[in-house]
């Protein structure tokens, strides 16, 4: 058989991959460009406005300004925390425990369940002011009942669905410290370090690359997040929970601006991309890799 002949069944192989990609994932993707470069609406073909809905977005749209911050403010504060809580969990459930598999199973069980409408409604309920948090509070502290969904705390009780979606991230950080070699840490105990002085300078550098993953699926994953704020909160009270995936949404099915949602999808995927290039950019400082040194 000849390369040709390799090659054309090669290309047969990966023709339905390729097929998918073109119909589910390029064929969208450019089609979105497009529609952000007019002013369609739902029912309408749109016209070509260029870069109008760009400059709407930045000098017009104060509603895009605050969407913005929210989203900082939520992936910035809530990403952090899983990853810490993420990594705690792991190292207790490293430990040689009786019924530690068990264990893993329940910590895992809240992403099983993942941005679900169920899951956001629970949260509902249990953070309502007439619901299980507050009667707790109120039996066991003698505490008022808490305004969890009020302009001062809203947008962090809701991070806390995110923070306790941990259970991926620690399955990798529970992978991660099972492959680091016990001899390292039978050297420093040999040489009288603490157990401080083990984690900051054995555990962390040896699990760094799943740090870096984590960190980076983690950002994406909080950047798009969508549903616990539209069925809590609709983006309230006074858009103090209003991200940039509500705004989209709501740009799109509540006014139809086809056009202009698209464009503020793209603004979003460049904010991905950038804070994707600026962590990619910086790793070689301090993620460890066999082939190489933290600088």
């Amino acid at each position: 058989m000849t390369k040709a002949q390799y090659g054309r069944r090669g290309l047969l192989y990966i023709l339905p991959w390729l097929i998918g990609f073109l119909v589910f994932n390029l064929y969208p993707i450019s089609q979105s460009l497009w529609y952000s470069l007019t002013d369609m609406h739902i029912g309408t073909k749109g016209h070509f406005v260029g870069l109008k809905n760009f400059e709407y977005m930045f000098t017009k749209d104060d509603l895009f300004w605050q969407s913005l911050r929210v989203t900082l403010v939520f992936t910035f504060v809530s990403v952090p925390a899983k990853i810490v809580f993420a990594l705690f969990v792991a190292m207790l459930l490293n430990m040689k425990t009786k019924g530690a598999n068990l264990f893993r199973l329940l910590y895992y069980m809240p992403s099983i369940l993942g941005g679900s409408v169920v899951l956001s409604i629970l949260w509902r309920f249990l953070f309502m002011r007439e619901g299980f948090v507050n009667l707790l509070l109120q039996k066991w502290f003698g505490v008022g009942p808490v305004d969890w969904f009020g302009p001062k705390l809203a947008l962090g009780t809701l991070s806390l669905i995110e923070v306790w979606q941990f259970g991926s991230s620690m399955v990798l950080f529970l992978a991660a410290l099972k492959s680091v070699p016990l001899e390292l840490y039978e050297a420093a105990m040999i040489d009288g370090s603490k157990r401080t002085r083990m984690f900051f300078s054995i555990t962390i550098p040896m699990i760094t690359p799943i740090l870096f993953f984590n960190i980076i699926m983690q950002l994406i994953n909080a950047f798009q997040h969508f549903t616990s704020f539209f069925i809590i909160t609709g983006g309230g009270p006074m858009h103090k929970t209003y991200v940039l995936g509500m705004k989209i949404w709501e740009e799109a099915f509540s006014y139809s601006k086809l056009g202009y949602a698209a464009a503020l999808s793209w603004v979003l995927v460049l904010l991905i991309l950038v804070v994707t290039f600026v962590i990619f950019a910086t790793s070689r400082f301090w993620v460890y890799n066999e082939d190489s040194k933290i600088i």
